[in-house]
């Protein structure tokens, strides 16, 4: 009660006028026909339902625009690889062209486009998997057979084939051949 005296003292014009702020708006509301009342409701209630339906319209957009996103991504995810490829296949095309060509310039031009295909690997994070004379890992190599050697069990004695990884996930594994215990 005291606080009430102090705050009363402290700010009477305040307390005054916000008295008759809540008389004003009890007067108005009260001066208002029941159907006056009932038609500022529905008008309310038509506004919110327009702003429902313009939230879900723009939230199907955006689940739409995301979905065509997300389209556009699988589709052309490769786009820069293939356009890096395309510079190895102009240069095997280029040899196939040559009327008369020697073994050593076949050999050469080869060996060109082999560089070339290094570096399209080396860009898109592509590495080979040589692994000769280590441990046989089966998530990265495939046994082919087994042989008796005088290296140490379950070590890789040839690769068959080389394997590949994209970003130290396995795209092929290598084909190899292991040692097996005498």
């Amino acid at each position: 009660m005291a606080d009430d005296q102090n705050t009363e003292e402290q700010n009477p014009t305040q307390t005054e006028e916000n008295q008759e702020a809540q008389k004003t708006e009890h007067v108005a509301d009260t001066e208002k026909t029941p159907e006056v009342r009932v038609a500022e409701l529905e008008q309310a209630l038509e506004e919110a339902k327009a702003q429902v339906l313009y939230v879900k319209a723009e939230g199907e957009n955006i689940r739409r625009r995301s979905f065509e996103d997300i389209d556009k991504a699988r589709k052309f995810a490769l786009e820069k690889f293939s356009g890096e490829l395309l510079a190895v296949k102009d240069s095997l095309d280029a040899a196939l062209a040559v009327e008369s060509a020697t073994v050593e310039s076949y050999k050469d031009g080869v060996e060109l486009t082999a560089k070339q295909l290094l570096s399209v690997f080396e860009k898109f994070n592509i590495a080979e998997l040589n692994p000769i004379e280590e441990k046989f890992n089966p998530n990265m190599h495939q046994a082919i057979s087994t042989i008796d050697s005088d290296t140490e069990p379950n070590t890789i004695v040839s690769v068959l084939q080389k394997g590949y990884t994209l970003n130290d996930r396995v795209l092929r594994p290598a084909l190899v051949v292991v040692s097996k215990a005498k």
